[in-house]
């Protein structure tokens, strides 16, 4: 019997008419092999003031109260810092950032607490809000506070209920809002494939579209072993802006052939589409994503393009190397052949994008911190991951993780010696030269506030006011250690973790200067050309300002002569 259907790619019933070959798949699995197109959620940063708290009376009245307030917002937890005062109108006046997706499903639950142990915070009142009745502000215009009565804990509540009773009530004042000024960031900003702010009446007009055509594989190694030979079944996933797309799974073989073909608007050509060959290990059906024994898609490999390096209205049809690396070195997966055009709509628009910064102007007028960057990327990730995982078939967690480099911020050796020698690349004739006339400048800049006293300790500069317990500890260990080993990894880890940091802004410095680099390198031929315009225009404009003092000059020399 033969079955014949007729259509485009297009057409809505494409991913179920088009898996001819997964007469090998059965049950549930057959979802699991069709292509499919999703969209991340629509994510906002939910800005949380914590100012005041009025009528709050601590269970044990011997005591200072060192009361905080604890922020939850799904598995996100910030708090205050802790108030040591007698008074019972406590003050903060803090600013707590999260991760908010649409539609809001989670509730801003606030708790206020008394830290009267280390180890034991009591909690003196609570309250939960929906987060679709805070508004939502474009600029960095004020946001009107308000007060909200807090809910009593502990015992005596359900009887005071029973009895009708009205309960004498705290109060917290909050000045809360969802940022819709920003971009949530939920991917390496050295590899980002969308800037435009959250909300959409900021959006300008698309600059160009993106097509996309994926082609085939060739020569990629065996990923699991099947009926006693190895087997790979490969799909792959393009991520660009919001929108993924998934081919369908090709079973058993090492050169699949997908030829789906897949568009993209592109507002800003300064961003980079991702693109991932996997290998798919959920062809039975019946699995849970998120189980902890479920298969997890082994990475087969991944391949990055900037899309400031195309050519408009040219199509580019390449095989790029699929490299993954393993604990054993680097290695060689295959190769993903892929066909490439960006046509761009509007001159003028590209022009204009390139005259301005990469980021919406909320993040130069009001930044945020390093830590904060780094620890909402994070949520933001996992938001991503968990909305794409309950899609049908779902893409899964290890997948979502993979194509936005989860891991990035982690320190390694090789990323800082990567980082090193990519700053030492940029002119490193001239990287001496330039240190040393910039520390000069810097010594004549400062001769006029030059200090007038004998020096002595700053306790605020050296930290000594603000050290935690633990770094005053670690500072008068022993050399070698002898503290227990959990401790010592506890520290190591931490260690880690700060070192990342320093690794993130290197990269970020490298990055900014091969950017730099490349306006005279016709990498970006786009950015190439509106320089070498903008020294033309320089050259003339400072042929024609110049001349009066030349010709002064030699009139003088003239009569002396």
């Amino acid at each position: 019997m033969l079955a014949v259907w007729m259509g485009t790619q297009a057409d809505e019933a494409f991913p179920e008419a088009w898996h001819a070959d997964a007469s090998s798949v059965y049950g549930e699995g057959v979802l699991s092999i069709r292509s499919k197109v999703y969209v991340s959620p629509k994510l906002w940063y939910l800005r949380v003031n914590v100012i005041e708290a009025q009528d709050i009376v601590p269970n044990d009245r011997s005591r200072i109260p060192e009361v905080f307030v604890k922020v939850q917002v799904g598995n996100q937890i910030l708090k205050t810092k802790a108030n040591p005062s007698r008074t019972t109108n406590p003050l903060w006046n803090e600013d707590l950032v999260f991760v908010a997706a649409e539609p809001f499903e989670e509730q801003l639950l606030l708790t206020v607490e008394d830290r009267v142990h280390p180890t034991r915070e009591d909690v003196l009142g609570k309250i939960s809000l929906p987060l679709n009745i805070f508004e939502k502000r474009l600029d960095h215009r004020p946001v009107h506070s308000r007060w909200f009565n807090l809910e009593k804990f502990g015992f005596g509540v359900l009887e005071a209920d029973r009895r009708k009773e009205l309960k004498f009530a705290s109060r917290i004042h909050l000045r809360v809002c969802l940022e819709g000024g920003y971009h949530v960031l939920d991917e390496s900003t050295m590899y980002i494939s969308d800037q435009r702010p959250t909300a959409r009446q900021l959006w300008k007009q698309p600059v160009g579209i993106l097509e996309v055509g994926i082609l085939s594989a060739q020569g990629l190694l065996p990923m699991k072993m099947k009926v006693g030979r190895g087997s790979t079944d490969a799909y792959c996933v393009a991520k660009y802006g919001q929108k993924w797309v998934r081919t369908r799974t090709i079973l058993d073989t090492f050169n699949p052939k997908w030829n789906e073909q897949y568009t993209w608007e592109v507002y800003d050509p300064c961003t980079v589409i991702t693109l991932g060959v996997f290998d798919n290990c959920h062809l039975g059906g019946g699995e849970k994503p998120n189980a902890p024994s479920a298969a997890r898609d082994a990475r087969i490999g991944k391949v990055r393009i900037r899309l400031s390096t195309l050519e408009a209205f040219r199509i580019y049809t390449h095989s790029y190397p699929l490299l993954v690396l393993h604990p054993n070195g680097v290695k060689k997966m295959g190769e993903l052949q892929l066909a490439i055009r960006f046509t761009t709509l509007s001159l003028a628009n590209m022009i204009y994008v390139y005259g301005h910064p990469l980021l919406p102007k909320m993040h130069y007028l009001h930044p945020f911190t390093v830590n904060q960057v780094d620890n909402l990327r994070y949520q933001a990730m996992s938001i991503v991951a968990t909305r794409l995982g309950r899609a049908e078939p779902p893409l899964r967690k290890e997948v979502v993780e993979y194509m936005l480099d989860v891991d990035s911020h982690m320190w390694s050796m090789r990323r800082s010696k990567a980082n090193f020698f990519r700053i030492m690349s940029l002119l490193s004739e001239l990287i001496l030269p330039t240190l040393f006339l910039y520390m000069f400048l810097i010594g004549i800049w400062n001769y006029r506030s030059r200090p007038r006293h004998p020096p002595h300790m700053d306790t605020k500069l050296s930290w000594a006011e603000a050290v935690h317990p633990d770094e005053l500890d670690e500072e008068f260990d022993t050399f070698p250690t002898s503290k227990p080993h959990d401790m010592v990894r506890m520290r190591y880890d931490r260690l880690r973790s700060v070192a990342g940091r320093i690794q993130t802004v290197v990269g970020d410095i490298a990055t900014q200067g091969e950017r730099l680099g490349s306006l005279l390198s016709w990498r970006d031929p786009r950015a190439t050309s509106l320089f070498i315009m903008f020294c033309l225009c320089a050259a003339v404009v400072l042929c024609n300002t110049i001349p009066s003092g030349r010709s002064g000059c030699w009139s003088v020399s003239s009569a002396t002569s």
